[in-house]
């Protein structure tokens, strides 16, 4: 397949028009103070169906011969990208029938569905359901939409950086989160009309192939950790936009997991957003780095859509690597009144407890002793240190 260039980004804005919103610019001022520059979240989360997938499933889409047409479409994904092919279906007159892993997540599900696809269930992770929608497409001749390895997706990606350059013309970095690739691919076509934008490419380090890939010259498929940003949690980049990234981007960071979080819980206490893991990457990468990029900067918060059971956990995992959420045991002498003294002691450090066990059966204690195992809510690093300073201070015995 033959490369697309910046005048298909062009083409594709067209198509888009009515279809994809233009997401808001929405300065930041913790990140600008953080940074030193000033720091402008681009509000992909924003878009229709929550993430920027609808503008390369669209463009795709409305490309297709009417013969490809007359088959209907068919994609896998566990959310965004199932998302984006039913709306654009829909909005085109095509059938769609969306396959999903499946332990995808209802409300994801039921919002697919609300857009008009038939969805199907199969295989219990994304490569068995990809391989169960190529199978559709084979026997019913159904086209079938990747979900990042194909010029007219990365085209359609692309859309995201004309309006950023459009909003913000004195743009000097652009982070954008990077799973297959389509979208940082998209976004660096903007280099071939400005070549003095910088384009980095953001990655979870549980799941990184662009960085081995980068460094052979060639996509390489690895084997990733688990991870909470499962919208770029992808073993191998796609060949088209790898091509494009080897050319175009600057460069390909990886962050971690607290990072991520850390970034989530950020964006929905300092900014007001609701993002997912993948989405927030780009912030994750300033809160590593927040020193490294020129500004203006702006990361892409590429997409909205997160499950409220995995949103409680995410918030747990950033209060703790924020240092606001505190997991210590304590050995006791088993006698009335300790617990109480304890209490009391955490009461005017200012600590509010969350949850807490008493137990007799531990192996590690000794004759006469208790052992209790508290979680509590502290105001920050600082203060979780002070907090279990004053507890030595004051005589207990850590476990």
């Amino acid at each position: 397949m033959t490369a697309p260039a910046w005048a298909d980004v062009e083409q594709a804005a067209r198509l888009l028009e009515g279809v994809a919103e233009q997401t808001p610019l929405a300065h930041s001022r913790w990140l600008s103070e953080l940074t030193g520059t000033e720091v402008m979240l681009k509000c992909e989360n924003l878009q229709r169906t929550g993430s920027f997938k609808l503008r390369g499933a669209y463009t795709r889409i409305a490309r297709l011969s009417e013969v490809e047409r007359s088959a209907g479409v068919v994609a896998a994904s566990a959310g965004n990208h199932a998302q984006g092919v039913a709306l654009a279906a829909q909005r085109l007159g095509l059938p769609a029938r969306i396959f999903m892993p499946t332990g995808a997540a209802l409300p994801k599900i039921q919002a697919t569905q609300g857009y008009g696809a038939e969805t199907e269930l199969a295989g219990i992770d994304v490569e068995a359901t990809i391989a169960a929608a190529r199978e559709h497409a084979e026997r019913t001749g159904a086209v079938w939409i990747h979900p990042f390895d194909h010029p007219d997706v990365i085209a359609g990606q692309g859309t995201v950086a004309a309006e950023i350059v459009r909003q913000l013309p004195e743009t000097a970095t652009i982070l954008a989160p990077v799973g297959g690739g389509g979208l940082v691919a998209g976004v660096a076509l903007v280099r071939e009309v400005r070549p003095d934008i910088r384009v980095v490419g953001v990655q979870t380090a549980a799941v990184s192939p662009y960085v081995p890939s980068l460094a052979a010259g060639e996509p390489v498929r690895i084997s990733g950790a688990p991870t909470m940003a499962d919208g770029i949690a992808v073993a191998e980049p796609g060949g088209v936009p790898f091509a494009i990234v080897r050319d175009l981007v600057d460069e390909v960071v990886t962050v971690t997991e607290e990072s991520l979080s850390r970034a989530l819980i950020g964006l929905l206490e300092r900014a007001k957003m609701l993002v997912e893991p993948a989405g927030a990457a780009g912030v994750a990468a300033l809160l590593e780095h927040p020193g490294a990029f020129e500004g203006p900067v702006v990361p892409i918060l590429s997409g909205g859509n997160i499950d409220a059971l995995l949103l409680l956990e995410v918030i747990r995992h950033g209060l703790k690597a924020g240092g606001r959420f505190l997991s210590f045991r304590v050995h006791l002498t088993d006698r009335p009144g300790e617990l109480m003294r304890l209490l009391t002691d955490l009461a005017a450090m200012q600590v509010n407890i969350l949850n807490i066990v008493h137990d007799r059966a531990s192996e590690t204690l000794g004759v006469g002793e208790v052992e209790v195992r508290l979680q509590v809510a502290t105001r920050g690093p600082d203060h979780a240190e002070h907090v279990l300073e004053q507890l030595g201070a004051l005589g207990y015995r850590q476990a």
